[in-house]
């Protein structure tokens, strides 16, 4: 029933915002000298759980029907709930004085009209996961039907290649609080547009598009992990609104990236997917260039040196 998966993947999506909050909560724990730091070590675990799940994903489905994969995701979900509950330290709320909800929301859209690290940091969000997105997305089209028909479980393991270059970002985080945030968004996005190279070969060698999946995915995860430790080291109070402004970026960037690579595969095949993304990524690299490398640096924990 269409309605009823739908239904579904709406709740999923809209609880799925835990994840986030557990970034924000982590960040105002964090000392700010570590906030970098901190911020890295969970976003590596977020995007490793991401990419692993493809490959967990596409083993059960060829073992049980893609039925079993949502139900182990249930129990997981049940499990995971019982140990945070056990392991996540106590913390007094802090709401803004005489607050309301409609008063928060009001603030966190003042907070991206007062902030350019905010908006700049939220461009970024957006084009990265729309180039992320329109590979991933996509990928499993072109490796399923002929001539290769590669099973779900082999598709999956190409998460398994992301995993290594997300995990190698992780410390990227700890550049930013070094005040090598600027940079390290620079040599990012060349390396993301550079990805697309070794991935636009998917008929001529897999192991190809094995190099361009850890160059992406490298890139993707430092540029988020700078992104978000830039922005909260300049209101580490408002934390939680900053990075909610920013994962709205990122999920706009991701739908359209995921919606445009289908309709650019059913109309120009793999290598139309793939002068997409790296179109994208030219055009991150472009405001870099123009906009962002040129701001003065903010002053603070993760500044500019």
């Amino acid at each position: 029933n269409a309605v009823v998966l739908f239904g579904g993947m709406a709740l999923v999506g809209l609880l799925a915002v835990v994840i986030q909050v557990i970034v924000a909560f982590a960040a105002t724990l964090a000392a700010p000298a570590e906030r970098g730091q901190t911020i890295g070590t969970i976003q590596s675990g977020v995007v490793s759980g991401i990419l692993l799940a493809r490959f967990a994903s596409g083993t059960l489905a060829d073992l049980g029907g893609w039925r079993m994969v949502y139900l182990i995701s249930a129990a997981l979900m049940l499990v995971m709930a019982a140990l945070l509950a056990r392991a996540l330290p106590r913390h007094a709320p802090q709401p803004l004085a005489g607050s309301s909800y409609t008063k928060l929301l009001r603030s966190t859209a003042a907070l991206f009209a007062e902030e350019p690290v905010l908006r700049e940091r939220a461009v970024f969000a957006l084009l990265a996961f729309a180039s992320f997105s329109a590979f991933w997305s996509s990928i499993v089209l072109p490796l399923a039907a002929p001539p290769l028909s590669l099973s779900h479980t082999t598709i999956g393991m190409l998460g398994i290649a992301g995993l290594a270059g997300a995990l190698a970002a992780r410390n990227s985080g700890r550049l930013a609080d070094r005040g090598w945030g600027q940079r390290t968004t620079g040599l990012s996005l060349l390396l993301m547009l550079a990805g697309w190279a070794p991935i636009a070969c998917l008929n001529t060698s897999l192991w190809l598009v094995l190099v361009g999946v850890v160059m992406i995915d490298f890139a993707v995860q430092a540029i988020h992990v700078t992104n978000q430790s830039l922005i909260v080291a300049t209101r580490p109070e408002a934390s939680s609104r900053l990075i909610g402004v920013y994962m709205m970026f990122y999920s706009i960037g991701s739908g359209l990236g995921a919606i445009a690579s289908t309709i650019v595969y059913a109309a120009a095949g793999w290598l139309g997917v793939c002068v997409l993304g790296a179109a994208i990524s030219a055009v991150a690299l472009l405001y870099w260039v123009i906009v962002v490398s040129r701001t003065p640096a903010p002053v603070g924990a993760c500044s500019e040196a």
